[in-house]
């Protein structure tokens, strides 16, 4: 059996790109982080680095097996928290997996809920936009969202709830002549430089280039970026348009305002994925009552 912590290292050399490098950021000596390097290629019978001057380069085993060891590495660390979780009294758990939107808007009100129902409970979420394969474990309720008029999405040995439907806005400057319309038809949208929040492509990024698409046009793009956070600080500092959904509309800027959009209007699902699990039933029934109570109070707020 492979030792995890040589893969830590191993990791750790490719990441600093030197020995020395990788033996300051680890609190080891260099020579020890050479030894374990010794000791992992005859372990694996690989080639892991090859001299190139002065420094040493990863070879493409190395890096493979620096990528694929990462999910090893993550699941016994995960198993570290657990053993110390149970050794201070903390046994039950709870997983989610969302989207940045959700953790920010709906997590706070669910996380208190679960404190309430089970105060030594801990509450692990993942945001799926930063872990597209889940995190660090399968999650018990997994939040996604779907187009309003797509089919709907199941996933296998999972029971689906329809947390809400909302509509995505545009958000623009305040001082924008769009900004004097009630209702911003698409098309209108056509000649605007664009700030896209969803550079990833997720289910939200298609639902508004597929709105785009069916009004006629596509986006001419300034800037894409993966967190909506920042496509609103782009808009607020006059740089583009952006479209995002209701729940991402709390806190805007004052120099920012939103508008509703038709031909076609723009929208969404969100639904949350369960697995049955007896042990953390009672945590699932009530985070689950707290997401559809908090779903259903959603509404913007500046």
């Amino acid at each position: 059996m492979l030792d995890l912590h040589r893969l830590v290292i191993l990791r750790a050399v490719i990441a600093a790109g030197s020995v020395h490098g990788a033996a300051s950021s680890l609190h080891l000596a260099p020579a020890t982080v050479s030894q374990h390097l010794r000791v992992l290629a005859r372990e694996t019978g690989l080639v892991l680095f090859e001299k190139n001057g002065r420094g040493i380069d990863a070879t493409p085993a190395a890096l493979h097996l620096a990528e694929e060891s990462a999910h090893a590495l993550a699941d016994m660390e995960r198993l570290e928290r657990t053993v110390m979780d149970l050794r201070q009294g903390r046994a039950e758990r709870i997983t989610f997996a969302c989207f940045a939107s959700v953790a920010q808007a709906w997590m706070p009100h669910v996380v208190t809920v679960l404190r309430s129902v089970a105060p030594a409970a801990v509450v692990e979420i993942s945001i799926t936009e930063l872990h597209p394969a889940g995190g660090r474990r399968q999650a018990d309720i997994d939040i996604r969202n779907e187009a309003l008029d797509a089919d709907p999405l199941h996933l296998h040995g999972h029971h689906r709830h329809v947390l809400t439907d909302e509509e995505l806005w545009l958000v623009l400057p305040a001082e924008h002549p769009l900004a004097a319309h009630d209702v911003v038809d698409m098309l209108e949208l056509r000649d605007q430089p664009w700030i896209d929040h969803d550079i990833n492509d997720g289910p939200t990024g298609r639902i508004i280039a597929r709105a785009c698409l069916t009004a006629g046009f596509t986006p001419r793009y300034v800037a894409r970026l993966d967190d909506h956070h920042a496509a609103v600080s782009l808009a607020a500092a006059g740089l583009g348009i952006t479209v995002l959904p209701l729940i991402a509309l709390t806190g805007l800027p004052d120099n920012l305002t939103i508008r509703p959009l038709a031909n076609p209007s723009v929208g969404r699902r969100i639904v949350a994925f369960t697995k049955s699990h007896p042990d953390r039933a009672r945590l699932i029934h009530a985070a689950l009552t707290a997401l559809r109570d908090v779903a259903g109070t959603s509404r913007w707020q500046r």
